[in-house]
């Protein structure tokens, strides 16, 4: 399934979701301009190792942020830059910019603990901004849970565009999350070439802190008060 687009209308421009991802998309960028050997040396230092983290290497734990703005291909940052696109801004929204900014890094650190805990002796480098993007996915979840998403789904060779409802759309995500990553433990002793448990402590974290960073329902009221009160 391939989302195109939600329902839901976002009131305010999301500059830091916009931001987030011209920020992703630029390091990539540059991480294009180095070849394998500079990449390797970028990833080395700037990737989340999670057997580094666990032996509490002093200069370990940032790597719990910068791993969120390295990528590992073109398909990589265009399918987590375009998730975030159709579900992010809707949580800036909600939340405003500056506890928006928190939270989505909060939910990539989180993400990248998980992906530690269950892995600790892991040297592979961990890329990517999926963690936090399913820190977003369990905000939306919660948040605007009568959202429809127009997803594209190919049927054989015929593309078929069907409307599901968000928390439908986001349920089947986070099954198939999960089930990927016990299968991951029961196969590979906890080993897999994609952090399943990164994107569901990403998505526990938007889940169970999204009330802590949301607007109260009177200020956002108030925040957007020319729409409902125009003069």
């Amino acid at each position: 399934m391939i989302p195109l687009h939600d329902t839901v209308r976002s009131r305010t421009f999301p500059i830091v979701n916009w931001a987030l991802i011209v920020a992703s998309v630029g390091v990539f960028l540059y991480e294009t301009s180095l070849g394998p050997y500079g990449i390797d040396r970028l990833f080395r230092a700037f990737a989340l190792i999670p057997s580094h983290v666990s032996s509490l290497s002093p200069t370990a734990f940032i790597t719990l942020v910068t791993s969120m703005f390295l990528h590992g291909g073109w398909l990589h940052i265009i399918s987590n830059m375009w998730v975030l696109y159709i579900f992010g801004d809707n949580i800036e929204d909600r939340m405003g910019s500056t506890r928006y900014l928190a939270f989505y890094l909060l939910a990539g650190i989180a993400a990248g603990l998980t992906q530690v805990l269950v892995n600790p002796n892991a040297n592979v480098p961990t890329v990517g901004a999926s963690g936090a993007i399913a820190g977003v996915l369990g905000a939306y979840f919660l948040l605007f849970p009568t959202g429809r998403v127009i997803t594209l789904v190919p049927i054989i060779v015929i593309p078929w565009l069907v409307e599901i409802p968000a928390v439908i759309f986001i349920g089947i995500w986070l099954v198939t999350q999960v089930i990927s990553g016990l299968g991951a433990l029961v196969s590979a002793g906890a080993v897999s070439n994609i952090a399943w448990w990164a994107h569901i402590g990403g998505f526990a974290f938007g889940f169970v802190m999204v009330n802590v960073f949301k607007r109260r329902p009177r200020a956002y009221a108030e925040w957007h008060r020319d729409e409902y009160w125009p003069y």
